[in-house]
């Protein structure tokens, strides 16, 4: 305020007393006047329609719901799945009702109607029942000793340490090297003057054939754990990484031993990750068909002629395409049974969870 209006401030005539009188009701007045234009809460009555804007909320963005969900992008998806994975099934089951072999090859579509007849011969006189417990059997080895190891070396190398990275690094190459490669090099191990016959007949052991014979399905487990215990390594360093950091004071403040520890501590987080490493790992030991095949050839040694090897031997070298495709079929649903399993149980367990739909 400047001094010339302060000065005219001060000598201003005083208001009378009845001017004094009126000047609350004046004075009032021109609040309510003013009450709207001054905004919300500036007066006792804010005016029509001041409680609405008052209590006015910006509007809600309108989301996608169930029935506006542009379901049409799923479409070249849903294609090709179709495609994939339909088209073949469905022709794989056709197949497997006609005698379809090498003399009614070029007829395929007009070839004789057999019904089940190729289910009943390969589970009565050809050996897919032998093929599939020789594929379950070294698959659930290989498991059983891949799952120790994986979270071993998760825990090893859970803290923090000098070459970590390296020691990681070189954990994973078994994992990523291709089946075919890691095949084709043990084969080559293998071989009666390779290096690891060459490093028992050093200490005085003569190991034998590891290619064929009676030993060949311990060759296929000793391989098959090597080229996949990284996979239960991972999913294992995984679930470790989702312990919290204060469960791990808490049980330290507690005085817990390591086992103790890794009993009731880190396991419990593993239990998931590792149910599906074992599922993954079943169902890939019992598809592998690279592995075997580089390592052993075709025909393979009757101990190591696992399901794969069974149905592509009796489609491309005995020429019975209906017959390997209705072992095909049964594969599928031996690969279908622990999946199943495995679906109703994690669905199980989202149930029993507080706030899971039942």
């Amino acid at each position: 305020m400047t001094t010339d209006s302060f000065k005219d401030l001060r000598t201003a005539p005083r208001p009378s007393a009845g001017a004094q009188a009126a000047g609350p009701v004046a004075t009032a007045g021109r609040v309510q006047a003013a009450g709207p234009a001054a905004g919300p809460g500036a007066g006792a009555n804010p005016g029509p329609g001041g409680p609405a804007r008052l209590n006015a909320r910006p509007a809600r963005r309108k989301g996608l719901s169930e029935r506006n969900r542009p379901l049409w992008m799923l479409v070249p998806g849903g294609l090709l799945m179709f495609v994939i994975i339909v088209v073949p099934l469905l022709l794989g089951t056709f197949m497997s009702t006609l005698s379809l072999d090498q003399y009614t090859l070029r007829k395929w579509v007009s070839s004789p109607f057999i019904g089940v007849e190729n289910f009943v011969e390969a589970l009565t006189s050809s050996p897919l029942l032998h093929s599939v417990w020789l594929s379950v059997s070294y698959s659930l080895i290989a498991m059983v000793v891949t799952l120790p190891l994986g979270i071993a070396a998760a825990v090893a190398t859970q803290n923090s340490f000098r070459g970590r990275a390296v020691v990681r690094s070189i954990f994973l190459v078994p994992y990523v090297l291709p089946s075919f490669v890691v095949a084709t090099v043990w084969r080559t191990m293998f071989q009666p003057d390779g290096v690891i016959d060459s490093a028992l007949g050093s200490v005085g052991i003569d190991a034998g054939l590891w290619l064929n014979g009676p030993q060949t399905f311990w060759t296929l487990v000793l391989v098959q754990i090597w080229a996949s215990w990284p996979f239960i390594y991972l999913l294992a360093l995984s679930g470790l990484q989702s312990v919290d950091h204060e469960v791990h004071e808490a049980s330290a403040l507690d005085g817990a031993l390591w086992w103790n520890k890794l009993r009731y501590v880190v396991f419990p987080y593993l239990k998931g990750p590792l149910a599906l490493a074992f599922l993954i790992g079943m169902l890939h030991h019992i598809n592998n068909f690279t592995l075997p095949f580089v390592l052993f050839g075709v025909p393979a040694p009757a101990d190591v002629e696992v399901l794969p090897i069974l149905t592509y031997v009796t489609s491309f070298q005995s020429f019975r395409f209906g017959l390997s495709a209705a072992m095909a079929f049964v594969s599928l649903v031996l690969i279908a049974i622990p999946l199943f399993i495995y679906l109703r149980a994690v669905k199980l367990d989202d149930a029993e969870t507080p706030g899971g739909k039942k």
